[in-house]
């Protein structure tokens, strides 16, 4: 068999060879070094076995500032993590502990409760297998099999996860620990330079505040310790910026349990909102939008006609309803009214493009252990608008959001970075009509000359969209804004309008929040700038 390396040439290996296989090939150093195989932009564990005519690329530890290999490094100290606790903490229950962005971390069900104070013992012990230590071992296993030995072990979280895992049933193994995981793995702890738990939350059981709570550690590893210095410092500076620390002192807002996830605006933090608010109606305004206000309230049907119902529901919050009277809810996002504004009267081609923006509150279910100062709220408003369009006017008004976005961005000299995200596989409409809303996305992008990324299976389920994310001045990436392309709702609605053939035709809907949630945006900004004003 062949497999294709990144400079194209070809490498003849033995059938079955794994990645390893291939570093070895290659030379002795890389084989040593070799941490991951990244092929067609996923991650292969070096253990695995290569296919004939398989692009590969081999990654090393010289490859430290790589996500992928961040990824890798990081995964296997979250499995030393587990092994560490449990050498600590006898009778403590494993959950799960996957890599995240900035690090990682693990979810244990302990005896006693811990406190912060107990994470340096548990780093001693986790450098103490480092300094020992450690190689990874992979074995596939049928699900009977997997079940009888966590069941053996008294690991209750394993056995449910082995009882609803999809495909083949794998374990890795290291020292006297063994875990379920699909990986993948380093070969052994020598790249483990440097680590650092950072800190101990509450978390439920798969994310189900029905379920127990379980402790999660967090922590974090690099390649080296610079890297990790400069990673603290620039935590201990995010936690200097932390909005809510900062919008306390200024004066700005205040959180309270009367009312959780609904922040209470103060005079001053209203200065900034209400500029936030002159910026969004006069730009608005030069750029062709009409100012509109949907009431609060819609019955469940308006909610079925737009999908919310089946796709949302348990993000949305209902009201009672008087006897005999029809069944209500707070309105999560603006669109279904916009779709009854516009089909309230007879539309002409001529009225296209049709802008309407609305910055009206929205209200969101959050489970409570996602809420997060201003960053994650239950009561949001959005710098909202929605535009109804013919099928020839999409690429301009995408690109016009794009420019309008930028320009926003600029604004507060912060770096906009594009995210191109396709239909996912719980979606309404066909393929041909998704196959169509996605390119007209990716040529705005395109004819704009703009860089993106793409994720495939992210996009809304009524249509494909375009994500905004800023990069703040400690080096954060925030997802901001949105622009969706939208073929469903308007038809789910009836919504139609005169063309130039006189037959009524089915607008496009382009859903679009440039800021995002205002409450989030100021968030970010107080943490941006450190609590200071900017000239």
């Amino acid at each position: 068999m062949k497999v294709v390396l990144p400079d194209n040439s070809e490498l003849e290996l033995p059938d079955g060879a794994t990645g390893r296989d291939a570093a070895a090939a290659i030379g002795p150093k890389l084989a040593e070094q070799a941490v991951l195989v990244r092929s067609n932009g996923h991650v292969q564990d070096l253990r695995l076995p290569l296919e004939d005519g398989q692009k590969i690329q081999i990654l090393t530890t010289r490859d430290k500032d790589d996500p992928d290999a961040l990824y890798v490094l990081r995964h296997s100290t979250a499995h030393l993590l587990a092994e560490a606790v449990r050498r600590l903490y006898p009778g403590v229950k494993i959950a799960i502990g996957p890599p995240i962005e900035n690090g990682f971390y693990y979810d244990f069900e302990f005896p006693e409760p811990i406190s912060e104070g107990d994470l340096e013992g548990i780093e001693a012990e986790l450098q103490k297998e480092i300094s020992e230590g450690r190689e990874w071992n992979r074995e596939e296993i049928s699900r009977e099999e997997a079940r009888r030995r966590f069941e053996a072990e008294d690991e209750p979280y394993k056995v449910e996860l082995v009882d609803t895992a999809d495909g083949d049933i794998s374990l890795y193994t290291q020292g006297d620990f063994t875990d379920l995981c699909r990986g993948p793995h380093l070969q052994n702890s020598k790249p483990i330079k440097a680590f650092k738990l950072t800190g101990l939350a509450g978390a439920y059981w798969r994310g189900d505040e029905h379920n127990k709570q379980l402790t999660r550690i967090y922590g974090t590893a690099f390649y080296d310790q610079a890297d990790l210095d400069e990673y603290m410092e620039r935590l201990e500076q995010a936690r200097e910026r932390d909005h809510r620390r900062l919008g306390t002192q200024l004066d700005l807002f205040h959180l309270s349990d009367h009312s959780p996830g609904s922040p209470f605006w103060h005079p001053k933090g209203m200065v900034i909102w209400n500029e936030l608010e002159d910026l969004r109606r006069r730009e608005n305004g030069r750029r062709g939008y009409l100012e509109v206000k949907t009431p609060l309230l819609y019955d469940v049907d308006t909610y079925v006609t737009s999908g919310h119902y089946d796709n949302y529901a348990e993000n949305m919050f209902f009201v009672e309803q008087h006897e005999d009277e029809k069944r209500l809810a707070l309105k999560p996002m603006n669109c279904p009214g916009h779709m009854l504004l516009f089909g309230s009267q007879l539309r002409s081609y001529r009225q296209l493009p049709m802008r309407f923006a609305e910055a009206s509150t929205l209200h969101r279910d959050e489970p409570s252990g996602t809420l997060h100062g201003l960053l994650r709220v239950k009561h949001i408003t959005q710098d909202d608008a929605h535009i109804f369009c013919s099928p020839d006017q999409i690429e301009d008004e995408i690109f016009a959001c794009l420019d309008y976005a930028s320009y926003l961005y600029d604004l507060f000299g912060m770096e906009a970075r594009f995210e191109l995200s396709t239909r996912p596989e719980k979606k309404l409409g066909t393929d041909e009509e998704w196959d169509f809303t996605e390119s007209a996305l990716r040529n705005a992008l395109d004819r704009r000359g703009i860089d993106y990324l793409v994720h495939d299976g992210d996009g809304a389920f009524y249509g494909p969209k375009i994500d905004l994310h800023m990069t703040d001045v400690l080096g954060r990436s925030w997802q901001m804004g949105t622009i969706q392309l939208d073929s469903q709702m308007p038809a789910r609605f009836g919504l139609t309008y005169m063309g130039t053939d006189n037959q009524e035709h089915t607008p496009y809907v382009i859903h679009r929040a440039l800021l995002g949630s205002l409450e989030r945006f100021i968030g970010i900004l107080v943490e941006h700038y450190g609590g200071a004003g900017r000239g």
